[in-house]
């Protein structure tokens, strides 16, 4: 049996998952102030208004202090010679490997949260889909990125 990926995420993308899911958490207030304007139109019971909003506030704390910690602990990548390991989740478990060379690009990205924590996702394009590695430190980031593209350079058989 293959050992686990041993790669970890840098220890401030916990705190950038956090905030952004917190923002997209206030999404889920329209589901209670919808369902007020209905009320106010059609005369229905209040005690639904309460349900949503506490499953809403509920299931938003324990995304953003369970989920994302447990999501976060997991995440890990190794890259060897010959092929990229990755493997999150937080229920289902994914292992996924991609061989260097069906590697086509290799990128790094940035959001303005990312940013500001000095973070970047590197990007490894295959023909069939494109795989993340999330919340790197910029630095490793960069090294990371020109070193799987090194990597898969020495792996096309073309060149």
């Amino acid at each position: 049996m293959r050992p686990l990926p041993d790669q970890p995420l840098a220890e401030k993308t916990l705190k950038v998952w956090k905030i952004v899911t917190s923002l997209s958490s206030l999404v889920n207030l329209l589901f209670p102030l919808a369902y007020w304007g209905v009320m106010q139109i059609f005369n229905l019971p209040a005690w639904p208004l309460y349900l949503i909003i506490a499953l809403v506030v509920i299931g938003s704390l324990l995304n953003v202090f369970l989920i994302q910690k447990l999501q976060w602990n997991r995440w890990r990548y190794k890259i060897y010679a010959n092929e990229i390991e990755l493997m999150h989740g937080v229920f289902v478990v994914r292992r996924v490997i991609i061989p260097m060379i069906r590697v086509q690009h290799v990128d790094t990205k940035q959001g303005p949260i990312l940013r500001h924590y000095n973070l970047a996702t590197v990007t490894v394009s295959t023909a069939a889909t494109t795989h993340e590695i999330p919340g790197l430190t910029m630095e490793n980031a960069e090294k990371l990125r020109d070193h799987i593209a090194q990597l898969a350079r020495e792996a096309d058989p073309d060149e």
